[in-house]
Parts: structure tokens; C-alpha cells; sequence
């Protein structure tokens, strides 16, 4: 299907998310450079095969192509046009954000399976949450350190004491990353799209 939908987060920073309603061979249908056809043609999941193509459609939409994008040493994408991008995909969803300043974003489904790894990121306890609230706001924390991950310049850090998530609300959040390499305060702003949860962390220009 065509894009479904756009969020503008703030004046440089714009997200937009696609809904995989097609066939493969439909989400093939373009250019795609040898690189990213090499890379594709070796992905045994379909899901996986989809997501991929269909960040590329996303690109194609904002007059980009599979080839104003590439990627550093650390998997971390970039654009030739020297803005930032950060990507995401999700079985049914993919999603890019575009900005000028440095920006992460991840989407999840809401599973029962986060209460199960939720020891590994937060301490945070149902109380008197009903399970779907709760598995939601847990995606929530999951998706903004997420985001903060795809900020940072290079891996090797730890979502549960690396990436804070705190003074919390349905909406947004605030964040921080801390580690030797970089301490950042973030932004990070929530949405519910169906049955899967998007964050967006942003940097706010506050060295902590």
C-alpha cells in the first residue's frame, strides 16, 4: 500500500511509516543497487526480505534512492545528503525518521513475551496496570532504549544501566544515554499504530 502514515515530530525531524500489505514481487519492483540485492536475495525470511524492501519504498517517497543510503562500521545507516536517518521493521510495519540532528526510532509489537525478558531493561512492575497497559508501557521502555541505541555511535552498552527512561507518560518520556563515549540527554515521544508501539528518541542538546 501507499505510506500510512506521517508524523512530524518537530520541524527537522519527520517520520514516516509503511504498512506491508504487498507481495514480494510487488516490493521488488524497483531499483535497488547490487549491494542491497545481494543482501536481500540472501535473507531466508520473507518478513525480513519485506521490511528490507519496503524501507526502500519509504526512501523512493521521500526522493531518495537505495543508493543515498549506506552504512558504517557499526551497521549504523546513513545518507550521502549528510542528514540522519534512523530505520525500523516490525512483521506488518516499517518506519524511517529523517532529521537533522542525530535520531533513533523502533517499532515493536505488543507481545507477552516483553514480560518475560523485561528483567533485562527495566525494573518496572505491573501495579495495578491491566496486562495489556502494562505490555504496552514495557514496549514502550523497550522501543525508546531502543532508539537511544541507535543514537549512540557504537554498541556495547547495556539497555537496563546504559539507557535511562524516565519521568514516563503515555506520550513521551525523557531519556538518557550514559556511557564513556557519550552522556545525552534525549527526548523520546511514543505512538501507538494498531497493535505496535513506535519511539522516537531524539537529542536534545543538553550534555548531562
Amino acid at each position: 500500500m501507499p505510506l500510512f502514515k506521517t508524523i512530524q515530530i518537530n520541524p527537522n525531524t519527520t517520520v514516516y511509516v509503511w504498512k506491508i500489505t504487498e507481495s514480494i514481487n510487488v516490493l521488488r519492483d524497483m531499483y535497488l543497487s547490487k549491494n542491497s540485492l545481494n543482501r536481500v536475495n540472501l535473507m531466508k525470511s520473507e518478513s525480513h526480505q519485506k521490511g528490507f524492501l519496503s524501507i526502500r519504498h519509504l526512501l523512493k517517497h521521500i526522493n531518495l534512492n537505495d543508493d543515498d543510503l549506506f552504512y558504517n562500521e557499526f551497521g549504523k545507516p546513513l545518507l550521502r545528503n549528510h542528514q540522519h536517518i534512523s530505520i525500523t521493521h516490525s512483521y506488518d510495519f516499517s518506519a524511517i525518521v529523517i532529521s537533522n540532528e542525530s535520531i533513533g526510532i523502533d517499532l515493536e509489537k505488543n507481545r507477552d513475551k516483553i514480560k518475560v525478558i523485561k528483567h533485562r531493561f527495566t525494573d518496572l512492575e505491573q501495579n495495578n496496570l491491566s496486562d495489556k497497559e502494562y505490555i504496552k508501557q514495557l514496549t514502550f521502555i523497550w522501543g525508546g532504549k531502543e532508539a537511544m541505541f541507535k543514537i549512540h555511535p557504537c554498541g556495547g552498552m547495556s539497555f537496563k544501566n546504559d539507557l535511562i527512561v524516565l519521568k514516563m507518560n503515555q506520550l513521551n518520556a525523557k531519556g538518557y544515554i550514559n556511557t564513556p563515549e557519550l552522556k545525552q540527554n534525549c527526548d523520546i515521544y511514543f505512538f501507538q499504530i494498531e497493535n505496535y508501539s513506535l519511539a522516537i528518541a531524539t537529542t536534545n542538546n543538553e550534555l548531562a
